[in-house]
């Protein structure tokens, strides 16, 4: 991948390995980018100004108040020139820092100020790592969307083997080619994606309807990271009180019919998710007044099926998406009923998540799940945030357009 013209800032870190910094611009220089650095307080303990300055051909920058420099705000000017933002290497104390929204220098002020994907490099002895309260930080910083790399595992510098080694400058560079070639893989192509979330409403009186408890945050958020990837993506919701981003385009429909209808009108697009918990059976007639309690000792309702939409997608030959993604919201044999619900509808990934645990799932912020590929491979992501578990789908839906295109080409 060519990194010509692209914009690289790189913030050093005040850790031992902060010398590897300076081979990670030598890899990034030889291939055409351009190169801004943050020199921090601390890692000007381990590399000079003058090294970062010969191999850049610019001065570092070093505080947040420059007066060689005033006519631009450096952490602004900074922040908004960058295509990415490296911290490198990422200490434990930088960490806690950024996971409380500090911004006391010129290096966190540029990180809470920027619209950027940043990426972390981590490096720091074993335990440090694997303390609690650094764990903790690591959650928060990939809440906000932060990137990591790393650490590995490895002999460090005060002597101990364990995780917390940095990468190497080599992996560094292989992640950021990958970045840009996927970047560049959607702006090339133009894709258009369509969303399903939350439920539907089936009724059986002008007042009483069928319904669920699916509350549309995951299949919104799988929406929003698809869209930050550069895909064109319209989210079709069911009712929600989610406050839409205005990045993406919302259709606001009520019942399984109307979802239906919009996403037939939607097509063709590249991808379809199909997280809406859509209601299974409807009432084959709704009264026209509001059933009366004292007007009925029982009541009994005639239902009939929903059509399916995950099916009709899985199985359209004229306008198939490239990549039908379905969920499968279970609450026994969660795997075995996810694998049949993949083969049944023609799907190409399916999410199996657990909705009969408290703690994820439906009018929770927080989810487990397991992407089903079609060739049986199973990837268990551990609870977390629904922001999180839907950039690892928009990523795993990512790699699998990119294989499929390498397959064809």
């Amino acid at each position: 991948m060519d990194l010509k013209n692209k914009k690289i800032l790189i913030i050093i870190g005040g850790g031992i390995s902060a010398y590897k910094t300076l081979d990670f611009i030598r890899l990034i220089k030889k291939s055409g980018a351009k190169i801004k650095t943050i020199l921090t307080k601390g890692g000007k303990n381990f590399v000079t100004p003058l090294s970062i300055a010969s191999l850049t051909d610019n001065k570092p920058f070093e505080d947040i108040f420059d007066v060689n420099n005033e006519s631009k705000i450096d952490h602004i000017s900074l922040s908004r020139w960058a295509d990415i933002i490296f911290v490198i290497p990422t200490t434990a104390n930088f960490m806690a820092k950024l996971a409380q929204g500090k911004a006391d220098d010129l290096a966190s002020t540029v990180i809470l100020a920027s619209n950027k994907d940043i990426v972390l490099v981590p490096a720091m002895n074993v335990r440090m790592w694997l303390h609690k309260a650094t764990q903790k930080n690591v959650k928060s910083l990939l809440d906000f969307g932060y990137q990591f790399i790393g650490p590995v595992n490895g002999e460090m510098a005060c002597g101990e083997y364990g995780e917390g080694k940095m990468s190497s400058p080599r992996q560094i560079f292989s992640f950021l080619k990958k970045y840009f070639k996927d970047k560049n893989f959607f702006k090339v192509n133009k894709l258009n994606a369509l969303v399903t979330s939350g439920p539907t409403r089936e009724y059986i009186d002008p007042v009483r309807y069928i319904s669920n408890k699916s509350s549309g945050k995951q299949g919104y958020e799988i929406a929003l990271a698809l869209s930050k990837l550069g895909v064109k993506t319209t989210l079709i919701s069911g009712p929600s009180n989610i406050n839409f981003s205005k990045d993406l385009k919302i259709k606001s429909v009520v019942s399984s019919e109307e979802m239906y209808k919009n996403v037939k009108d939607s097509l063709p697009v590249d991808i379809a998710v199909c997280a809406a918990a859509v209601v299974d059976f409807k009432p084959n007639k709704k009264k026209k007044n509001k059933l009366k309690k004292n007007d009925i000792n029982s009541l009994s309702l005639n239902l009939e099926k929903n059509l399916d939409i995950l099916e009709f997608l899985g199985k359209n030959n004229k306008n198939r998406p490239r990549i039908v993604v379905g969920f499968a919201a279970e609450t026994e044999n969660v795997i075995e009923n996810s694998k049949k619900k993949l083969k049944d509808k023609y799907c190409d990934l399916i999410v199996a998540n657990d909705v009969s645990k408290k703690n994820s799932g439906f009018c929770v912020d927080y989810n487990k799940v397991a992407i089903i590929s079609k060739n049986g491979k199973i990837e268990n992501i551990p609870r977390n945030k629904k922001s999180f578990i839907a950039n690892i789908i928009a990523k795993k839906i990512v790699h699998k357009l990119l294989v499929d295109e390498k397959n064809i080409n």
